[in-house]
């Protein structure tokens, strides 16, 4: 997992719908920067520096795992997609999104394109009053007072208005909402892939099937009739070892946990492959497994076409994988489709991914990723 830090931004807005300009931003900022721990109320004030509309401004206390030249990229990224344009000018302008940095943990930066604590904020009462809002008792790293005495020694006397009839939504994170996600779909569907995009943003620790360990995969791809129970049985005992294991090491109440699979992939695979003997031997061993094993409150079923399926495993070049057969995916796909009907106790999801490139387009990721907190 990686180290969270905490940062403290400041959000302002006199353009357009000022409002909704904040609640995206923050949407966003959930989105890409990382966790919203605290938003404070909105406050108008007169513009600063120019004569124009007045702003809305807030403070939000953000967790993230990104470092601070990380997230400066996203704060700006954040005022590009909406609408803010930078200029080369020092003089102050109309915008309808504007963020700065204030805090990044009690660090002390100095860099060419960041300086924190932020060099005006202790002169800007719009900046310190929200602030002093959610965190009064943080200390200014250089000043050495805490934000409710810089508050009071601000010499800034312009009027700040706190509008108590405005609020803005914080938005619900996916280690906010759930404990354990399990993301599941046919062979090359993306479930690795997208695993690994959420424990990276979301700081959950990651369980990955360990595919590459069976022994008898490649062999079963060149003859399954022979190889199926084998392969089979390995994956069932390599699951059920590695779930127990992996699981057991987390406190369920405290860790967010992301894993690739979930052990049912197992039953789905075998009534494909195994002869009708071989399954109810299996579905014994499976059943006394099943009752050992820890739930996911959430079950994410990626579907891809088969074509698209084929063009993945493609591109990804496992030498094993290349003579599968679109049959043989279509089965795994009506395995899936027939255990998700049957009424299997999990709370689930199907994401049609068919049309999606979660991967290189960040706006299909968003939107997987907002499917998930709306549940």
């Amino acid at each position: 997992m990686k180290i969270v830090r905490t940062t403290y931004l400041s959000l302002g807005s006199n353009k357009g719908n000022k409002q909704e300009n904040l609640q995206q931003a923050i949407y966003l900022i959930s989105q890409k920067i990382g966790t919203i721990a605290a938003i404070s109320s909105i406050y108008q004030t007169a513009s600063w520096g120019f004569d124009s509309e007045d702003f809305y401004n807030i403070c939000i206390k953000v967790n993230t795992t990104l470092n601070p030249e990380e997230l400066l990229e996203k704060t700006q990224m954040v005022e590009k997609y909406l609408g803010r344009v930078h200029t080369i000018s020092d003089t102050y302008e109309d915008r309808t999104i504007d963020i700065d940095v204030l805090f990044f943990d009690d660090e002390v930066i100095f860099s060419k394109d960041l300086i924190v604590p932020h060099p005006k904020m202790l002169e800007r009462k719009f900046v310190l009053v929200p602030l002093a809002e959610i965190e009064p008792n943080f200390l200014h790293p250089i000043k050495k007072q805490k934000i409710n005495q810089c508050v009071a020694a601000c010499t800034d006397s312009s009027e700040i208005v706190k509008l108590e009839d405005l609020e803005l939504e914080k938005p619900v994170s996916l280690a906010d909402k759930y404990n354990y996600i399990a993301i599941e779909g046919n062979i090359g569907a993306g479930k690795t892939t997208l695993s690994k995009m959420i424990s990276d943003d979301f700081n959950a620790r990651l369980v990955l099937e360990r595919f590459a360990d069976n022994p008898f995969l490649p062999k079963f791809y060149e003859d399954k009739d022979r190889y199926a129970f084998q392969t089979e049985m390995t994956f069932l005992t390599d699951r059920y070892q590695q779930l127990s294991d992996d699981l057991a090491q987390f406190d369920m109440f405290k860790n967010f946990i992301v894993s690739d699979y979930y052990i049912f992939k197992s039953l789905i695979f075998s009534q494909i492959t195994l002869q009708q003997e071989e399954y109810r031997l299996y579905r014994k061993v499976f059943d006394i497994m099943y009752k050992e094993i820890t739930k996911p409150d959430l079950y994410v079923y990626l579907y891809q076409n088969t074509d698209r399926l084929l063009e993945n495993i493609k591109k990804r070049g496992r030498d094993y994988e290349q003579n599968i057969a679109s049959g043989y995916l279509e089965k795994i796909h009506k395995g899936y489709a027939n255990f998700m009907q049957a009424g299997n106790d999990l709370n689930t999801i199907i994401i049609d991914v068919s049309e999606l490139d979660f991967v290189s387009n960040p706006d299909d990721y968003s939107l997987i990723i907002k499917k998930l907190t709306s549940l």
